[in-house]
């Protein structure tokens, strides 16, 4: 029997007065699990005019900024997530049924949830590597404030409970999300072809009214658009190393797992609007505003208590007499000028920073150059950060620096490379471990990789598939490019349906991110723990 409530809740929806925010969707960031790129998925959920969207990828926030971003850029409200792994024990035990951990989904309520967002996913990474970054409900418990729970897919654990007919473990484990974070929902989710689907939704619904904590729908999204679910499928193939021919290869239910409409959400919830409701509750609680204006540079302690500016005007005074000999009154000025810009910009402890890696790498013999506009500071060159001297050149110091550009001063140095790892662990013991990391690099399906992990996946003959890929210059990195442009590529893409095919599908999965590595040469100096 519908309430009077719902009825009022069911009308609402029909005349479009409540809007759905889709709280569960996975990007390319979810690597080799989701298909949708960031830009096109927000721009899916304007044109469908929602209001507000979450990013919630698998293991990490890898995506976080750049959908950040795009959302403040396209008048979307961003709700920042995860769907964090949970270890089945604790973070530490490492057995083969860790391998499959629960899944839970973590939204940031507010600033305080998204620093815990962030603590979270690096403990899963630093302390609970097992195949995925796990947590664990001690870690959850320390760092829960802040955050709204889901109870997440049949992957997680109140559903795999469920699933195993220990409800009553299922209610516990329901009570204890909702002791602990500011809020906890319990997700229902309509997917096909899954049997268990069903029961596991009427338990939840039983949990629901047995304990008084609110439902509310989702679509495990992992592509934009329906269409798109066959290139999730090889997608798929990819990550597990099978093909389309395989029964019995990891595979979705069905091809709903994309962003839908409102409409249609509200009409597969057409039973239960409160759960459609509950989305805009999640979402008006969630409100997060990074900002990107304050400098976080490590600072160098000078000696004797000298400030920043006082110790770097004794380090140039003392370098200029070292470049120069006895300095005329153009290169006193001229780096008068410049220290004085430096003080304006409140660039005098980077510098500093910059000057003592310079430093280090000089007294112990290590081989390094600065490119770029850095070479036209006569600060840098005094400091002995730069061997070229921009006076005798005639260097304009305003491309390195100047009042007017509010942005960083770029100072690229190259270090020797059998020796760069020197350097960093000097930073390293300098500004303390957990204010320095490596940065991380994605790898993305070029377009001779595409092909070739596209045939791979479709069951096509290797040999079929590299003559393919061959017949791609290398640099070329754009497969439409290359049929444009190369007549023999274009001419088997013409003649042949199952190369067609090949280069077809080769195109949807063209640019998505591969893998991560650490990047060969970035590292990050914070003043704050990274962490943070």
């Amino acid at each position: 029997m519908v309430t009077p409530q719902q009825n009022a809740i069911i009308r609402a929806i029909l005349l479009g007065d409540t809007l759905f925010t889709h709280l569960h969707n996975h990007t390319e960031y979810s690597l080799l699990d989701g298909l949708s790129n960031i830009k096109s998925m927000i721009q899916q959920a304007k044109s469908f005019g929602m209001e507000s969207l979450a990013i919630t990828d698998h293991g990490g926030l890898y995506g976080a900024i750049e959908f950040y971003t795009e959302c403040i850029n396209e008048g979307i409200k961003p709700i920042i997530g995860l769907e964090t792994y949970v270890a089945l024990s604790d973070r530490n035990t490492k057995t083969n049924a860790e391998k499959s951990p629960y899944h839970l989904v973590l939204l940031a309520k507010n600033m305080q949830g998204y620093h815990n967002l962030l603590k979270l996913s690096s403990i899963a990474h630093l302390e609970g590597f097992y195949y995925k970054p796990r947590v664990d409900k001690e870690i959850l418990a320390q760092h829960s404030q802040g955050i709204i729970a889901l109870s997440g897919c049949l992957s997680a654990e109140i559903p795999k409970l469920i699933q195993q007919g220990l409800l009553n473990e299922a209610q516990s484990a329901a009570i204890w999300y909702k002791d602990t974070f500011d809020s906890f929902y319990l997700e229902i989710q309509r997917h096909s072809n899954i049997p268990e689907l069903e029961h596991i939704n009427q338990q939840l619904i039983k949990i629901s009214k047995d304990t008084g904590i609110p439902i509310v729908a989702t679509n495990d999204s992992h592509y934009v658009r329906k269409e798109d679910a066959p290139y999730q499928d090889i997608l798929i193939c990819i990550h597990t190393n099978t093909d389309i021919n395989d029964d019995n290869r990891l595979k979705m239910s069905d091809d709903s797992y994309f962003i839908k409409s409102q409409d249609e959400m509200a009409s597969l919830f057409s039973d239960m609007p409160e759960a459609i409701k509950n989305t805009q509750e999640i979402a008006s609680q969630c409100n997060i505003e990074l900002d990107f204006s304050m400098l976080r540079l490590p600072e160098y302690t000078p000696p004797g208590n000298l400030g920043s500016e006082e110790y770097l005007m004794q380090l140039c005074e003392a370098g200029l007499t070292e470049r120069y000999g006895d300095p005329s009154d153009l290169l006193r000025k001229r780096l008068s000028y410049e220290l004085d810009v430096i003080k304006t910009t409140q660039f005098a402890n980077y510098m500093l920073v910059v000057w003592d890696i310079a430093r280090f790498t000089r007294e112990n013999n290590i081989l390094f150059g600065v490119r770029g506009s850095a070479a036209a500071s006569i600060v840098l060159y005094t400091l002995g950060i730069t061997d070229i001297d921009p006076v005798g050149h005639k260097l304009v110091f305003e491309r390195f620096l100047n009042v007017e550009r509010h942005e960083m001063p770029d100072i690229d140095m190259d270090f020797q490379d059998d020796r760069r790892e020197e350097v960093i662990d000097y930073v390293r013991k300098k500004y303390g471990s957990d204010h320095v990391a490596q940065i991380i690099t994605f790898g993305t399906l070029g377009a001779k990789a595409a092909i070739r992990d596209t045939g791979r996946a479709l069951g096509m003959p290797y040999g079929d598939v590299d003559k393919v890929a061959r017949l791609i210059p290398t640099g070329t990195n754009n497969i439409q490019h290359a049929i444009e442009g190369i007549p023999e590529f274009k001419s088997v893409y013409e003649s042949d349906p199952t190369t067609k095919r090949l280069i077809d599908t080769a195109q949807h999965l063209e640019g998505v991110v591969r893998h991560t590595s650490t990047h060969a040469a970035g590292v990050v100096i914070t003043k704050e723990p990274l962490v943070n």
